[in-house]
């Protein structure tokens, strides 16, 4: 595992399942060099309003600086605008990462206009002083077909040559050999 990759699994990178049957989410507090952020962390909605509803509840009445979403907010590619509509009610800045439910194009037309909404694939924003920096898709390639957005792992390399040392690294995919085994005992992650 890189550095790189180890530093935004220990900023929340990966997320605890919760008791929901399609959300996973977490809140955690970031503390770096003096700056100290509460993330509200979640990913594969899956077009569950309900769950999205939820979590604008909790930044709406938890001190939350910056929800992170981590892709599947649609259902092979359908019904992206189904949570994201939810989602504009966020009262603070949101960072979005595409997963094979949707690409990083449908992502950005579906909040373009929108403020403070980030997409972020192979790009990176900063908030206060903080530097979040995206990847989405799977990598590496499922065998789910032309549906699913994916990635090789050598794009998925190339593209965090682009990733400041210093960012909280934020993806769809998991790391190969962090929660990432399937029902089979296969390793389903990414070693870029």
């Amino acid at each position: 595992m890189t550095q790189r990759r180890a530093e935004g699994l220990e900023a929340g990178g990966l997320f605890p399942p919760s008791n929901g049957p399609t959300m996973r989410h977490g809140r955690t507090e970031l503390r770096r060099r003096g700056t100290s952020m509460e993330l509200l962390l979640f990913s594969d909605l899956h077009r569950d309003r309900e769950a999205a509803r939820a979590l604008v509840d909790v930044a709406q009445q938890e001190p939350i600086d910056v929800a992170v979403g981590a892709g599947d907010f649609a259902s092979v590619r359908e019904g992206l605008e189904d949570v994201l509509t939810v989602l504009q009610d966020m009262p603070c800045p949101v960072v979005l990462v595409p997963g094979n439910a949707e690409t990083d194009e449908e992502l950005r037309r579906a909040v373009a206009g929108w403020d403070g909404m980030h997409v972020l694939h192979g790009q990176s924003v900063q908030i206060e002083d903080v530097v979040f920096f995206g990847l989405g898709g799977a990598v590496p390639v499922t065998p789910f077909g032309a549906w699913s957005f994916d990635l090789d792992e050598e794009t998925a390399a190339a593209m965090l040559e682009a990733c400041p040392s210093s960012a909280v690294l934020v993806t769809h995919a998991p790391p190969f050999g962090a929660v990432d085994t399937s029902s089979a005992g296969k390793h389903l992650g990414s070693r870029a």
